[in-house]
């Protein structure tokens, strides 16, 4: 089952597509504005080279089991709008995470990061049988704790110095859970979200 952890995820507003080598060119041109990797491990992915980078790592990982990457595409247009990952798949466990979470800025505040957890939450939580999916992000992200307190996800706490990122920059990361207890009050008010 966990074999299928990255398959097609269909909505109104995006599209969850594997990622694969076609999705590299229009992927980099939604990611050119800096302030989408503000938060994010990578440096900015500002020359084709470091997009190459952040890319040949996201399907490595995907094709060695251990991540499942997805392009984003806006259903309406097809056009590619970002991308986001299952991390840390841990079947035996029957839990993973959510993250590398990014979407070009003119789709912030649309619905379709909404819509996006939602797929997402879906197919953990009732085709794959998950019990637990969580979420980190840094803990100076506002906009992201925001985000994620709304689904609801719990908040569990801050590792601090819990990574090394862009170098030498230490980064404390805030925690966050949903658990197969929850979801169907999460999944209700994502439906509601969208709906409004």
């Amino acid at each position: 089952m966990w074999e299928n952890a990255v398959c097609r995820l269909e909505g109104s507003l995006v599209i969850l597509e594997p990622l694969e080598a076609r999705h590299e060119g229009g992927l980099f041109l939604a990611a050119q504005d800096p302030e989408i990797w503000r938060w994010m491990t990578y440096d900015a992915i500002e020359t084709s080279e470091n997009f190459r980078i952040w890319f040949e790592d996201a399907v490595a990982l995907s094709e060695a089991g251990t991540q499942a990457a997805f392009a984003t595409l806006d259903a309406r247009t097809g056009r590619l709008i970002g991308s986001t990952r299952y991390l840390a798949l841990r079947p035996e466990h029957r839990g993973l995470e959510i993250g590398y979470t990014w979407l070009t800025p003119s789709m912030w505040r649309t619905g379709a990061n909404i819509e996006a957890k939602l797929l997402m939450l879906e197919h953990a939580f009732e085709r794959l049988g998950c019990q637990r999916v969580e979420f980190k992000t840094d803990a100076r992200n506002e906009r992201s704790r925001a985000a994620l307190s709304a689904l609801p996800a719990r908040f569990e706490g801050i590792f601090r110095k819990h990574m090394i990122v862009r170098g030498n920059e230490r980064r404390d990361s805030a925690y966050y859970s949903v658990i197969d207890d929850e979801w169907p009050e999460v999944k209700a008010n994502l439906r509601r979200r969208l709906a409004g």
